[in-house]
């Protein structure tokens, strides 16, 4: 059944008009369980243990029906938000007044009684990628989710400790990893980012793969490409948008937990339009 059957509405799916078909990085079912090394263990481009298999698909302007969106159902939202920090490249500024302006968004839209960010990224698809603290990054272009029934809870061990992860789930509380993504420059021409409705993802489609960094070891799941998918992307994003994504829930009953993403090149990309350029901050939504 797919992943949020209850909560969703068909008719939604049907206020569009603008679409896009474009090709999308879907993984290659295998036998054994597939392995990520991540570019931090690599020390340059990540390398993928598996095959991926390219399918044009339907890509439709999530503008249209932005309003009906809800990260419950569908796994994302687009909101307009602007930030007060000129520089996103400064990790001080980064630090003292973005992180603070995203707790606030996301406290606000989820009555959270805490929000934890515990990373961000900045992507770039210049050729050399954005610089990070722990490395240079370009855009994910191979269809993922960030966390898994396995890996989402062990995140929030990560980061909030054993002791009050214990806590939470005594007390019953919901936790949701939710990523804030923006643009950096602005309005967004390459790179665009593609997003699965999570109510046409079933289970299966959902492939766990190992994510290997140099301490550990983390899973995520790649996507096997099905028909029935609903993709949506936000046209000529600014740095007055964010989308809300979903990685991860807590609650399983039957609203949207995982939510596929990756990057895609869009067939009327103009030859000089300016790289893209965008920062992404992971978060533990907690609701007690």
């Amino acid at each position: 059944m797919p992943q949020s059957a209850i909560l969703n509405q068909p008719d939604v799916k049907k206020r569009h008009t603008d679409t896009v078909r474009a090709a999308l990085n879907f993984i290659t079912p295998q036998d054994t369980k597939p392995v990520f090394r991540s570019s931090a263990l690599t020390g340059s481009t990540p390398e993928y243990l598996y095959e991926v298999e390219a399918h044009t698909v339907t890509i439709a302007d999530m503008r249209d029906i932005a309003g009906d969106l809800s990260i419950e159902r569908e796994g994302f939202e687009l909101h307009d938000h602007e930030t007060g920090v000129a520089d996103l490249y400064d990790d001080d500024a980064v630090a003292d007044r973005y992180i603070p302006e995203i707790e606030a968004l996301l406290a606000e839209r989820f009555n959270a009684s805490r929000v934890v960010v515990f990373d961000v990224t900045r992507r770039s698809d210049d050729g050399n990628g954005a610089l990070n603290r722990d490395g240079r990054r370009g855009p994910a272009s191979q269809l993922h989710v960030d966390y898994t029934e396995k890996s989402g809870p062990q995140r929030v061990r990560d980061v909030l400790g054993e002791a009050e992860a214990d806590r939470l789930a005594a007390v019953g509380a919901r936790i949701v990893q939710v990523n804030v993504w923006r643009p950096i420059a602005s309005p967004v021409e390459r790179s665009p980012l593609a997003l699965a409705d999570a109510a046409s993802v079933d289970e299966r489609d959902l492939i766990a793969t190992d994510q290997v960094f140099p301490d550990r070891i983390g899973e995520i799941y790649n996507i096997a490409h099905a028909d029935r998918h609903r993709w949506y992307y936000a046209p000529h994003m600014t740095n007055k948008e964010v989308l809300l994504i979903k990685g991860w829930d807590s609650l399983d009953d039957g609203r949207a937990r995982f939510t596929p993403h990756g990057a895609f090149q869009h067939p009327a990309t103009p030859d000089d339009a300016p790289a893209r350029e965008s920062i992404e901050v992971r978060t533990l939504v907690v609701i007690e």
